[in-house]
């Protein structure tokens, strides 16, 4: 039998588990792939190329920043994306498949309140006077 695709997978994962649209499992490949790059960037890496929960969301913040833009939000929100947990869920989702490996210090819990939203994708696009305001 032929190895599935990961577009595949994630239809079998979406079976199983319908909360989150497809292209979420796209992302968070991509945004693992960018944090990744940037680890190794920094020197950040160790013998394992192992990433935490927390360096994942910061990942994923910068590669939703870069991707998106101030849409973010509009995008997070069309995959059913509410909060930081959401994206532990489609990691954790991922892992059960077998597309992720996880240690035993990798918890689903290291995701929960990992990231404010409204702070990491809404915040940075105020005018600075509102911002201002809003302190």
């Amino acid at each position: 039998m032929a190895e599935k695709s990961f577009s595949e997978v994630v239809d079998v994962i979406i079976k199983k588990d319908p909360r989150y649209r497809k292209g979420v499992y796209f992302f968070v490949r991509s945004a693992l792939d960018f944090t990744l790059k940037n680890m190794k960037k920094r020197g950040d890496t160790g013998p394992t190329s192992h990433v935490s929960g927390q360096q994942l969301l910061s990942g994923i913040r910068e590669f939703a920043i870069d991707q998106f833009g101030p849409l973010t939000p509009t995008v997070f929100d069309y995959w059913n994306i509410r909060q930081s947990g959401d994206f532990g869920n489609v990691v954790f989702n991922l892992i059960d498949v077998g597309v992720l490996g996880k240690n035993e210090q990798d918890s689903i819990q290291d995701f929960e309140n990992g990231l404010d939203f409204k702070e990491a994708f809404v915040d940075p696009y105020l005018p600075s006077d509102f911002q201002k305001k809003a302190e």
